[in-house]
């Protein structure tokens, strides 16, 4: 049954209320600061707008342009103003990171041979019943291994490192979490200084966007949405391969990078947009340009390191993102847990924005108050220790439920 609300808890509510206000420090003209008190125990809501930095390419604002008709070259405009496109070719080389043994295992097929890295010689491996061959790396050298029915059996010695190909079109890698298929090459590759063996993906750019694309946008989304997003990623793997990661690859397979599955994601729909582009990549200054992207820039982007990486107003974003007015509920415990030498927090303050949008826009610096100190840190860093969506948020505090104890 409703409980009922006497006089006194309304006034205790209220003057807790009261309290929980934003507070305006004597300065907010000049610095304007905004302060939440966080006394006693405190549930922290922060409420949102997008997912991701915002720089450049929204996917979803890709999505809400071609449903009003843009293409694919209106699109990468107006996320990237100031680029030129042009034709982007080559290979790329790819990190796979979940290969965490210290060889590169596929299944073996009628087709495969394996090349000297060093030498640039190359072997056609034979057929007779293998299940599995390997390049197992042994210092300077490399085996090239074999397994019927029993163990492993040494085929032939390479010195330096090696690389498997398929004529069939495509490697199946083991690891061990599993099966990948993959086009092109995968190389056994011991990173200069380490005994550590790296597995690494060499292919046509075209052929990885196959094993890209699909992991970045839903497939069959507006074809022009999707080909707008096969120019921003052809690029900005053309963008890491003049930026290298490494000596012995351009890029990884995560999101730190761009997300690549292999031919195991491939899509025919996406296959056909990343076809629509081909070749065609944007350049700024001649170079292929940092074509950074994210989910949702909530309805503004926001400025990057590059002159073209603009902050703009986004109505495209705006008509059909589901990340507008995203919510997370954090504690003063969680604050507390991740900055331990504030002590308990009193205050959250908000210390400058980049004055883009609702609340003022994207928290640029933010301090966390407590007994002991304060942590001032960015809006970036709270978006990853926090686990939001992005760092365009505002906040609200309420106290924190008491347990009812029962007699």
């Amino acid at each position: 049954m409703p409980r009922r609300t006497t006089r006194s808890s309304t006034l205790l509510t209220f003057l807790v209320g009261m309290l929980l206000l934003p507070v305006l420090p004597a300065d907010a003209a000049t610095r304007d600061t905004e302060t939440w008190a966080t006394p006693g125990r405190a549930v922290i809501t922060l409420t949102g707008n997008g997912y991701g930095h915002g720089h450049g390419l929204s996917q979803y604002g890709a999505l809400g342009a071609a449903r009003q008709g843009l293409t694919w070259q209106q699109i990468v405009a107006f996320y990237y103003p100031g680029t030129t496109l042009d034709r982007v070719g080559g290979k790329i080389r790819v990190l796979i990171s979940g290969d965490t043994t210290s060889d590169v295992q596929v299944v073996a097929d009628r087709d495969l041979s394996v090349s000297s890295l060093r030498s640039s010689r190359t072997w056609r491996l034979p057929s007779r019943g293998e299940r599995r061959w390997r390049l197992l790396g042994r210092g300077e050298r490399t085996l090239v291994q074999f397994v019927r029915r029993g163990g492993w059996r040494t085929w032939k010695q390479l010195r330096g490192d090696a690389e498997l190909s398929s004529g069939s079109g495509g490697l199946t890698l083991v690891t061990p979490t599993g099966r990948t298929t993959y086009r092109g090459r995968l190389r056994s590759v011991r990173p200069r200084g380490s005994g550590a063996r790296d597995t690494v993906n060499v292919l046509p750019l075209e052929a990885y966007l196959r094993g890209v694309v699909p992991q970045e946008v839903p497939a069959l989304w507006d074809a022009h949405a999707v080909a707008a997003q096969s120019v921003a990623a052809r690029t900005y793997a053309a963008f890491e391969r003049s930026h290298p990661s490494a000596s012995h690859y351009d890029l990884c397979d995560t999101a730190h990078c761009q997300v690549y599955g292999g031919v195991d994601v491939e899509h025919p729909s996406a296959t056909a947009a990343i076809k629509m582009t081909a070749r065609q990549g944007l350049l700024h200054d001649g170079r292929p340009a940092f074509t950074q992207f994210s989910a949702s820039n909530g309805g503004w982007s926001s400025a990057g390191s590059v002159p073209y990486l603009v902050a703009q107003e986004d109505p495209y974003d705006a008509s059909v993102s589901p990340y507008r007015g995203w919510t997370a509920t954090v504690t003063d415990v969680d604050i507390e847990r991740h900055w331990p030498a504030i002590g308990d927090l009193t205050s959250i303050e908000v210390l400058s924005r980049d004055g883009n949008g609702e609340w003022g826009g994207r928290v640029q610096d933010i301090s966390f108050v407590g007994t002991s100190g304060r942590a001032d840190v960015d809006g970036d860093t709270v978006r990853s220790v926090l686990g939001l969506r992005s760092d365009w948020f505002t906040v609200s505090v309420a106290p924190a439920a008491t347990p009812r104890l029962f007699s």
